[in-house]
Protein backbone atom coordinates (compact mmCIF):
# COMPACT_ATOMS: atom_id res chain seq x y z
CA UNK A 1 0.00 0.00 0.00
CA UNK A 2 1.65 3.45 -0.70
CA UNK A 3 0.37 7.14 -2.09
CA UNK A 4 1.49 7.74 -5.42
CA UNK A 5 0.51 11.17 -5.09
CA UNK A 6 -0.22 13.97 -2.52
CA UNK A 7 -2.82 16.88 -3.43
CA UNK A 8 -3.34 19.78 -0.98
CA UNK A 9 -4.61 23.30 -1.72
CA UNK A 10 -4.90 26.06 1.04
CA UNK A 11 -4.24 23.05 3.84
CA UNK A 12 -2.39 24.44 6.34
CA UNK A 13 0.89 26.64 5.26
CA UNK A 14 0.18 24.74 1.87
CA UNK A 15 -1.20 27.10 -1.23
CA UNK A 16 -0.88 24.46 -3.27
CA UNK A 17 0.76 21.08 -3.64
CA UNK A 18 1.16 18.43 -5.72
CA UNK A 19 3.90 15.24 -5.12
CA UNK A 20 4.40 12.38 -6.88
CA UNK A 21 5.84 9.48 -4.56
CA UNK A 22 7.27 6.07 -4.99
CA UNK A 23 6.72 3.44 -2.37
CA UNK A 24 10.03 3.20 0.25
CA UNK A 25 11.18 6.22 2.13
CA UNK A 26 10.37 9.43 2.16
CA UNK A 27 12.40 11.53 4.30
CA UNK A 28 10.95 15.46 4.64
CA UNK A 29 13.89 17.60 6.05
CA UNK A 30 14.14 21.29 6.47
CA UNK A 31 13.31 23.82 9.64
CA UNK A 32 11.01 24.21 12.35
CA UNK A 33 7.52 25.60 10.51
CA UNK A 34 8.39 24.87 7.19
CA UNK A 35 5.77 22.23 6.27
CA UNK A 36 6.96 18.88 7.01
CA UNK A 37 4.71 17.61 10.09
CA UNK A 38 1.67 19.41 7.76
CA UNK A 39 2.02 16.54 4.70
CA UNK A 40 1.81 13.87 7.41
CA UNK A 41 -1.30 15.41 8.83
CA UNK A 42 -3.12 15.46 5.69
CA UNK A 43 -2.39 11.76 4.61
CA UNK A 44 -3.44 10.68 8.31
CA UNK A 45 -6.45 13.27 8.03
CA UNK A 46 -7.69 11.33 4.71
CA UNK A 47 -7.17 7.90 6.51
CA UNK A 48 -8.85 8.92 9.31
CA UNK A 49 -10.76 11.84 8.72
CA UNK A 50 -9.07 13.58 11.77
CA UNK A 51 -5.89 15.25 12.61
CA UNK A 52 -3.60 13.41 14.87
CA UNK A 53 -2.92 17.02 16.20
CA UNK A 54 -6.25 16.92 18.16
CA UNK A 55 -7.87 19.68 15.66
CA UNK A 56 -10.63 20.53 14.11
CA UNK A 57 -11.04 21.40 10.49
CA UNK A 58 -10.85 25.55 10.52
CA UNK A 59 -7.17 25.13 12.11
CA UNK A 60 -6.63 23.26 9.29
CA UNK A 61 -7.85 25.83 6.95
CA UNK A 62 -4.69 28.53 5.31
CA UNK A 63 -4.53 31.69 6.49
CA UNK A 64 -7.00 33.65 4.57
CA UNK A 65 -8.51 31.14 2.83
CA UNK A 66 -12.36 29.75 3.09
CA UNK A 67 -11.40 26.02 3.18
CA UNK A 68 -9.16 23.42 2.30
CA UNK A 69 -8.71 20.52 -0.61
CA UNK A 70 -6.66 17.01 0.33
CA UNK A 71 -6.60 14.29 -2.42
CA UNK A 72 -4.34 11.68 -2.75
CA UNK A 73 -4.03 8.66 -5.38
CA UNK A 74 -3.87 5.43 -3.44
CA UNK A 75 -2.47 2.33 -4.83
CA UNK A 76 -3.18 -0.60 -2.84
CA UNK A 77 -5.64 -3.66 -3.35
CA UNK A 78 -6.95 -1.83 -5.35
CA UNK A 79 -6.56 1.96 -6.98
CA UNK A 80 -8.38 4.40 -5.85
CA UNK A 81 -8.46 8.52 -5.80
CA UNK A 82 -9.60 9.80 -2.42
CA UNK A 83 -10.62 13.76 -2.31
CA UNK A 84 -11.81 15.71 1.04
CA UNK A 85 -12.82 19.20 1.03
CA UNK A 86 -13.39 20.81 4.34
CA UNK A 87 -14.96 24.50 4.82
CA UNK A 88 -17.34 26.14 7.43
CA UNK A 89 -20.37 25.80 5.08
CA UNK A 90 -19.14 22.66 3.18
CA UNK A 91 -17.77 19.06 3.82
CA UNK A 92 -17.09 16.36 1.02
CA UNK A 93 -15.61 13.40 0.99
CA UNK A 94 -15.53 10.94 -2.32
CA UNK A 95 -14.18 8.10 -3.66
CA UNK A 96 -13.47 7.31 -7.15
CA UNK A 97 -15.43 10.57 -7.60
CA UNK A 98 -18.22 9.14 -5.95
CA UNK A 99 -19.37 10.54 -2.88
CA UNK A 100 -19.04 8.73 0.24
CA UNK A 101 -22.30 8.32 2.20
CA UNK A 102 -21.56 5.89 4.68
CA UNK A 103 -17.94 6.52 6.78
CA UNK A 104 -17.80 2.73 6.99
CA UNK A 105 -17.16 2.24 3.30
CA UNK A 106 -14.47 4.26 3.48
CA UNK A 107 -12.75 3.73 6.52
CA UNK A 108 -9.41 1.31 6.23
CA UNK A 109 -9.32 1.96 2.43
CA UNK A 110 -5.87 3.93 3.28
CA UNK A 111 -4.06 2.05 6.55
CA UNK A 112 -1.84 4.71 8.59
CA UNK A 113 -0.26 4.48 11.82
CA UNK A 114 1.65 7.44 12.41
CA UNK A 115 4.35 8.15 15.37
CA UNK A 116 4.54 11.29 16.89
CA UNK A 117 5.11 13.39 20.05
CA UNK A 118 0.98 13.21 20.82
CA UNK A 119 1.85 9.35 21.52
CA UNK A 120 2.29 9.92 25.23
CA UNK A 121 -1.02 10.85 25.76
CA UNK A 122 -1.80 6.72 25.34
CA UNK A 123 0.09 6.46 28.20
CA UNK A 124 -0.51 9.51 30.16
CA UNK A 125 -3.50 10.57 29.14
CA UNK A 126 -6.98 9.78 30.00
CA UNK A 127 -9.00 6.62 28.90
CA UNK A 128 -10.59 8.43 26.32
CA UNK A 129 -7.32 9.06 24.37
CA UNK A 130 -6.46 4.91 24.60
CA UNK A 131 -10.68 4.32 23.68
CA UNK A 132 -9.88 6.26 20.60
CA UNK A 133 -6.82 4.21 19.82
CA UNK A 134 -8.51 0.90 20.42
CA UNK A 135 -11.93 2.23 17.68
CA UNK A 136 -10.01 3.69 15.11
CA UNK A 137 -8.14 0.06 14.90
CA UNK A 138 -11.49 -1.72 15.00
CA UNK A 139 -13.31 0.68 12.79
CA UNK A 140 -10.01 0.00 10.14
CA UNK A 141 -10.15 -3.94 10.74
CA UNK A 142 -13.85 -4.75 11.94
CA UNK A 143 -16.66 -5.07 9.17
CA UNK A 144 -20.25 -3.44 11.08
CA UNK A 145 -17.61 -1.60 14.06
CA UNK A 146 -17.77 1.78 13.20
CA UNK A 147 -21.22 1.48 11.98
CA UNK A 148 -22.23 0.08 15.87
CA UNK A 149 -19.89 2.96 17.50
CA UNK A 150 -21.83 5.75 15.98
CA UNK A 151 -25.23 3.95 17.35
CA UNK A 152 -24.14 3.93 20.86
CA UNK A 153 -23.21 7.54 20.60
CA UNK A 154 -26.39 8.34 19.55
CA UNK A 155 -27.97 6.44 21.72
CA UNK A 156 -26.02 7.75 24.65
CA UNK A 157 -26.34 11.04 23.47
CA UNK A 158 -30.09 11.01 24.06
CA UNK A 159 -29.91 8.90 27.04
CA UNK A 160 -28.00 11.57 28.47
CA UNK A 161 -29.88 14.25 27.46
CA UNK A 162 -32.84 12.39 28.88
CA UNK A 163 -31.18 11.95 32.49
CA UNK A 164 -30.69 15.82 32.56
CA UNK A 165 -34.41 16.75 32.92
CA UNK A 166 -35.68 17.00 36.13
CA UNK A 167 -37.41 13.72 36.52
CA UNK A 168 -37.04 10.91 33.69
CA UNK A 169 -39.77 8.89 32.09
CA UNK A 170 -38.78 5.50 32.23
CA UNK A 171 -41.19 4.58 29.19
CA UNK A 172 -38.98 7.22 27.11
CA UNK A 173 -35.70 6.42 28.50
CA UNK A 174 -36.32 2.54 27.92
CA UNK A 175 -35.77 2.22 23.98
CA UNK A 176 -32.59 4.22 24.25
CA UNK A 177 -31.15 1.82 27.16
CA UNK A 178 -31.91 -1.19 25.01
CA UNK A 179 -30.20 0.53 21.79
CA UNK A 180 -27.40 1.56 24.05
CA UNK A 181 -26.99 -2.09 24.78
CA UNK A 182 -27.17 -3.96 22.15
CA UNK A 183 -24.86 -1.47 20.62
CA UNK A 184 -22.90 -1.32 23.26
CA UNK A 185 -22.16 -5.04 23.71
CA UNK A 186 -20.96 -5.14 19.79
CA UNK A 187 -18.10 -2.87 21.25
CA UNK A 188 -16.76 -4.87 24.61
CA UNK A 189 -16.95 -8.21 22.31
CA UNK A 190 -14.96 -6.42 19.52
CA UNK A 191 -12.36 -4.79 22.32
CA UNK A 192 -12.22 -7.99 24.14
CA UNK A 193 -11.26 -10.05 21.32
CA UNK A 194 -8.59 -7.28 19.97
CA UNK A 195 -6.71 -6.46 23.52
CA UNK A 196 -5.01 -9.98 24.05
CA UNK A 197 -4.09 -9.87 20.30
CA UNK A 198 -2.63 -6.28 21.02
CA UNK A 199 -0.98 -6.89 24.21
CA UNK A 200 0.81 -9.89 22.93
CA UNK A 201 2.09 -7.88 19.89
CA UNK A 202 3.11 -4.61 22.36
CA UNK A 203 4.98 -7.28 24.87
CA UNK A 204 7.09 -8.26 21.82
CA UNK A 205 7.60 -4.82 20.43
CA UNK A 206 8.35 -3.42 24.27
CA UNK A 207 10.97 -5.91 24.59
CA UNK A 208 12.83 -4.98 21.27
CA UNK A 209 12.76 -1.32 22.46
CA UNK A 210 13.88 -1.77 25.75
CA UNK A 211 15.81 -5.13 25.42
CA UNK A 212 13.84 -6.91 28.02
CA UNK A 213 14.58 -4.49 30.76
CA UNK A 214 11.07 -4.82 32.01
CA UNK A 215 7.89 -7.01 31.11
CA UNK A 216 4.95 -4.78 29.84
CA UNK A 217 1.01 -6.05 30.19
CA UNK A 218 -1.83 -4.76 28.22
CA UNK A 219 -5.41 -5.60 29.93
CA UNK A 220 -8.77 -4.44 28.71
CA UNK A 221 -10.50 -2.90 31.57
CA UNK A 222 -14.45 -2.49 30.85
CA UNK A 223 -16.26 -0.68 33.21
CA UNK A 224 -19.57 -3.52 32.24
CA UNK A 225 -18.52 -6.46 34.12
CA UNK A 226 -21.02 -9.40 33.54
CA UNK A 227 -24.17 -7.90 32.10
CA UNK A 228 -24.73 -4.45 30.44
CA UNK A 229 -28.42 -4.86 31.02
CA UNK A 230 -28.43 -5.92 34.30
CA UNK A 231 -25.61 -3.50 35.85
CA UNK A 232 -26.91 -0.61 33.82
CA UNK A 233 -30.54 -0.85 35.48
CA UNK A 234 -28.64 -1.43 39.24
CA UNK A 235 -27.14 2.00 38.12
CA UNK A 236 -30.54 4.00 38.42
CA UNK A 237 -29.67 5.85 41.23
CA UNK A 238 -26.41 7.10 40.40
CA UNK A 239 -27.57 7.79 37.38
CA UNK A 240 -30.31 10.06 38.91
CA UNK A 241 -27.85 11.72 41.44
CA UNK A 242 -24.87 12.69 38.34
CA UNK A 243 -27.19 12.55 35.46
CA UNK A 244 -25.73 10.53 32.99
CA UNK A 245 -24.95 6.94 31.66
CA UNK A 246 -22.00 6.22 34.49
CA UNK A 247 -21.24 2.57 32.96
CA UNK A 248 -20.93 1.14 29.50
CA UNK A 249 -18.31 1.16 26.57
CA UNK A 250 -17.76 5.24 26.65
CA UNK A 251 -15.91 4.54 30.35
CA UNK A 252 -13.96 1.81 29.43
CA UNK A 253 -9.97 2.10 29.46
CA UNK A 254 -6.83 -0.36 28.76
CA UNK A 255 -4.87 -0.96 31.85
CA UNK A 256 -0.96 -0.67 31.09
CA UNK A 257 1.66 -2.12 33.31
CA UNK A 258 5.18 -2.78 33.54
CA UNK A 259 6.45 -5.23 35.90
CA UNK A 260 3.46 -5.01 37.13
CA UNK A 261 3.02 -1.55 38.57
CA UNK A 262 0.94 1.11 36.53
CA UNK A 263 2.65 3.03 33.66
CA UNK A 264 1.13 6.04 33.91
CA UNK A 265 2.20 6.46 38.08
CA UNK A 266 5.04 4.77 38.06
CA UNK A 267 7.03 4.66 34.60
CA UNK A 268 9.89 7.09 33.90
CA UNK A 269 9.77 9.91 30.97
CA UNK A 270 12.13 7.49 28.56
CA UNK A 271 9.67 4.01 29.77
CA UNK A 272 6.52 5.92 28.74
CA UNK A 273 7.88 7.32 25.19
CA UNK A 274 8.98 3.32 24.53
CA UNK A 275 5.67 2.33 25.84
CA UNK A 276 3.57 4.62 23.15
CA UNK A 277 6.16 3.41 20.67
CA UNK A 278 5.65 -0.06 21.43
CA UNK A 279 1.66 0.59 21.11
CA UNK A 280 1.96 1.71 17.90
CA UNK A 281 3.97 -0.25 16.73
CA UNK A 282 1.54 -3.22 17.72
CA UNK A 283 -0.77 -1.57 16.07
CA UNK A 284 1.09 -1.50 12.65
CA UNK A 285 2.09 -5.26 13.09
CA UNK A 286 -1.64 -6.18 13.41
CA UNK A 287 -2.78 -4.26 10.28
CA UNK A 288 0.65 -5.73 8.58
CA UNK A 289 -0.53 -9.35 9.93
CA UNK A 290 -4.71 -8.76 8.99
CA UNK A 291 -4.61 -8.11 5.36
CA UNK A 292 -1.01 -9.12 4.34
CA UNK A 293 0.99 -5.76 3.40
CA UNK A 294 1.92 -2.78 6.04
CA UNK A 295 0.22 -0.36 6.57
CA UNK A 296 1.60 3.52 5.66
CA UNK A 297 3.88 4.50 8.44
CA UNK A 298 4.54 8.29 9.24
CA UNK A 299 6.86 9.35 11.76
CA UNK A 300 7.23 12.78 12.69
CA UNK A 301 10.70 13.79 14.42
CA UNK A 302 10.39 10.77 16.62
CA UNK A 303 13.74 9.43 16.10
CA UNK A 304 15.70 12.35 17.37
CA UNK A 305 13.82 11.91 20.79
CA UNK A 306 15.40 8.43 20.97
CA UNK A 307 18.44 6.95 21.95
CA UNK A 308 20.16 4.50 19.81
CA UNK A 309 18.85 1.53 21.50
CA UNK A 310 15.19 2.73 21.36
CA UNK A 311 15.79 3.84 17.45
CA UNK A 312 17.39 0.13 16.72
CA UNK A 313 14.14 -1.40 18.37
CA UNK A 314 12.34 -0.19 15.30
CA UNK A 315 14.49 -0.82 12.28
CA UNK A 316 12.71 -4.48 12.12
CA UNK A 317 9.28 -2.91 11.24
CA UNK A 318 10.81 -0.23 8.82
CA UNK A 319 12.92 -3.10 7.07
CA UNK A 320 9.79 -5.27 6.60
CA UNK A 321 7.91 -2.13 5.32
CA UNK A 322 10.23 -2.19 2.90
CA UNK A 323 10.50 -5.55 1.69
CA UNK A 324 6.65 -5.60 1.64
CA UNK A 325 6.64 -2.41 -0.47
CA UNK A 326 4.83 -0.37 1.63
CA UNK A 327 5.85 3.20 2.14
CA UNK A 328 7.30 5.35 5.15
CA UNK A 329 7.45 9.21 5.44
CA UNK A 330 9.73 10.93 8.08
CA UNK A 331 10.43 14.10 9.16
CA UNK A 332 13.94 15.39 10.50
CA UNK A 333 15.45 18.73 11.27
CA UNK A 334 18.68 17.47 11.91
CA UNK A 335 21.38 14.34 11.45
CA UNK A 336 18.96 12.38 13.76
CA UNK A 337 17.77 9.11 11.28
CA UNK A 338 19.98 5.94 11.44
CA UNK A 339 22.37 5.83 9.35
CA UNK A 340 22.03 2.73 7.67
CA UNK A 341 18.74 3.86 6.19
CA UNK A 342 20.42 6.72 4.45
CA UNK A 343 20.87 4.55 1.14
CA UNK A 344 17.80 3.62 0.99
CA UNK A 345 16.14 7.37 1.65
CA UNK A 346 14.58 9.16 -1.12
CA UNK A 347 15.21 12.72 0.68
CA UNK A 348 12.81 15.79 0.14
CA UNK A 349 13.61 19.08 1.47
CA UNK A 350 10.83 21.08 3.00
CA UNK A 351 11.36 25.14 2.38
CA UNK A 352 8.74 27.22 2.73
CA UNK A 353 5.82 25.05 1.71
CA UNK A 354 7.35 23.70 -1.04
CA UNK A 355 8.62 19.92 -1.55
CA UNK A 356 11.99 20.09 -2.98
CA UNK A 357 13.46 16.89 -4.27
CA UNK A 358 16.91 15.63 -2.40
CA UNK A 359 18.80 16.20 -5.67
CA UNK A 360 17.78 19.19 -6.74
CA UNK A 361 17.86 21.14 -3.06
CA UNK A 362 20.95 23.13 -2.04
CA UNK A 363 22.86 22.22 0.73
CA UNK A 364 21.90 25.20 2.65
CA UNK A 365 18.39 23.12 3.93
CA UNK A 366 20.53 20.42 5.57
CA UNK A 367 20.61 17.10 5.48
CA UNK A 368 20.63 14.12 7.51
CA UNK A 369 22.45 10.52 7.35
Amino acid sequence: MHLSRLRLRDFRNYARLDATFEPGFQLLVGDNAQGKTNVLEAIYLLATLRSFRGVGGAQMVRHGSKGYFVGAHLVAEAEHELKMYWSASERTLSMDDQPVKRIADYYGRLRCVVFCTEDLQLVKGTGRVRRRFLDLLLAQTQAGYLAALQRYVRALQSRNALLKRPDPDPTVLGPFTQELVLAGQVLMDRRRELVPKLSALSRLAYRRISHDAEELRVEYAPSVRADFAVELAASAGRERAFKSTVLGPHRDDLQLHLSDRSAAQFASEGQKRSLAIALKMAQAEYLSGLFGTPPVLLIDDVMGELDARRRAGLMPLLERAEHARGQVFMTCTQENWPRELGRRLRRWEVRAATLIPGDEASPAGGSCP
